[in-house]
């Protein structure tokens, strides 16, 4: 009689991140220990709406991050990997997955037009999905708008970004996963993918790929990646998630009513429900994570992008010691884009302002370290107008979080404890879900693998002392028209004693 085997996280797991600027391979071992990294730059071309980078860099850049990562560790000990990516970045293959087009960035706005043409024909599968429209930054706008370019040769196929490397990963063309699929209009509650809307647009059958869930083994590594990579053949290639949920895997926030909070240039909350969440302005949107699970969130367009345009070459350190020993009663909308505001209110016409007198530098800096803040708490008022479970542990990642005195003003404005992992980056995400190739849980993985550095907890006379500036926000925004009435009220009775 055969001897079940136990899940077992033993082994090296490989997380493999493509970003804006660069390729990452972080290699972890089941109880979250990095053990090594690698990471390669990558190149792009912006001008106006346009932001393109070339597919065959994304090959190259997280081969080379990978032999890096692998120099230094016995790479026989690895067990399995996955892939994350910009979320909308997509292109065109042939058949053998040779790139016919530039790659179109996540933040590509040139579909403008395609976008008015895919919600016309897709408005009720769009409003089912809980997103109301989709933006001309997302995959089948910009799939459109290659397509009146050039009609599609037999058997061109399109790709998200992470299709091109599973691919060459593999040595042949594997399925899509959920995550990436979503911007392309891929039906996440029935899932498959809206054959009416797809004619509709003129999107030829046989372009889009199969779509499996997040999690799911794809195949194994074939000797030619491994010659490129240097990760051993047959190592077993799980299908990944885009870059914001790999970062919410990689912060741990999976549980019910959990939430992840990353302050980069801009900010970007993802959070876990039960249940999708649906949105009727269209800001908030759902991925489906491994599992049952849900996972809701919302991309702003303001963050930490303001301190490089307000401050740029000033020492921040200073800047930050300065603010925290001040008082004052300014808060300043902390918007980065000139696009205008995309979360937690749409608004094409928003642009920055400052409430109240900011007579320093450091009354300034202090403005929009505060704006962030109620932004962020702006973003929970209106996920629980929606019904979103929003009461779970909240952790706090990204370039802002390692500002201490910024941590403490976020935990006091919001009024409820953060987590500060020790590392959360995307690749250590993808690491922890292709541990799940073992078959232990996602959670069980998160929970070994994850760890949480500090937990910082609100002054409740501090979160007394900000909520009158944070309402003097919302009103503002209300007044200016951005922020709907409902949001407002609703913001107004969570804060009432």
């Amino acid at each position: 009689m055969s001897e079940s085997r136990t899940p077992t996280l033993d082994g090296v797991w490989l997380g493999l991140d493509l970003g804006t600027q660069s390729a990452r391979c972080a290699a972890v071992d089941g109880t979250g220990q990095v053990l090594a990294t690698g990471a390669h730059p990558l190149t792009g071309r912006r001008e106006g709406r346009r932001h393109e980078q070339d597919p065959e860099e994304w090959w190259t850049a997280l081969a080379a991050a990978c032999r890096e990562a692998l120099a230094g560790i016995d790479a026989r000990r690895v067990r399995g990997l996955a892939v994350d990516g910009t979320s909308g970045t997509i292109l065109l293959a042939d058949a053998h997955g040779t790139p016919l087009t530039p790659g179109l960035m996540y933040d590509d706005g040139r579909a403008d037009t395609q976008a008015a043409v895919v919600n016309a024909a897709g408005a009720q599968v769009w409003q089912e999905l809980g997103y109301r429209s989709m933006q001309p930054s997302w995959a089948l706008p910009k799939l459109r708008w290659l397509l009146d370019r050039e009609p599609a040769a037999e058997g061109t196929r399109l790709l998200h970004q992470v299709d091109l490397v599973t691919w060459r990963l593999t040595g042949h063309q594997v399925a899509s996963d959920a995550s990436h699929a979503l911007k392309t209009g891929y039906h996440l509650t029935e899932e498959r993918w809206p054959e009416k809307v797809m004619a509709e647009l003129g999107v030829p059958e046989g372009m889009l790929p199969g779509v499996v869930r997040p999690g799911t083994v794809l195949g194994t590594v074939c000797a030619d990646a491994a010659a490129a990579t240097g990760i051993p053949p047959g190592t077993a290639v799980v299908a990944g998630m885009t870059d914001g949920c790999a970062a919410q895997i990689g912060a741990g926030a999976l549980a019910s009513g959990a939430w992840n909070s990353v302050l980069g240039t801009t900010l970007v909350l993802k959070g876990s429900s039960p249940h999708l969440v649906r949105d009727p302005s269209g800001v908030v949107y759902c991925h489906r994570g491994p599992g049952g699970t849900w996972l809701p969130g919302g991309a702003s367009s303001s963050g930490a992008g303001v301190l490089s345009q307000h401050f740029h070459g000033e020492n921040l350190e200073v800047l930050t010691e300065r603010a925290a020993a001040l008082d004052p009663d300014a808060v300043a909308y902390p918007l980065v884009s000139t696009g205008g505001e995309r979360f937690p209110f749409r608004a094409p016409d928003a642009e920055p302002f400052v409430i109240g007198e900011v007579p320093t530098r450091a009354a300034e800096f202090h403005a929009y370290l505060l704006g962030v803040a109620c932004l962020e708490r702006l973003c929970f008022d209106h996920l629980d107008l929606l019904g979103a479970p929003v009461d779970g542990p909240l952790t706090l990642t990204g370039g802002g979080a390692r500002n201490r005195y910024w941590c403490e003003l976020r935990a006091d404005v919001l009024g409820r404890p953060v987590r500060l992992p020790e590392q959360a980056e995307g690749a250590l995400g993808m690491a922890v879900l292709a541990a799940t190739s073992s078959g232990v849980p996602l959670e069980e993985a998160a929970a070994s693998m994850v760890r949480i550095g500090d937990e910082i907890r609100p002054s409740p006379a501090r979160t007394a002392r900000w909520t009158p500036l944070y309402l003097r926000f919302v009103d503002e925004l209300t007044r200016r028209g951005w922020l709907d009435h409902a949001v407002a009220a609703h913001a107004r009775r969570r804060a009432a004693p």
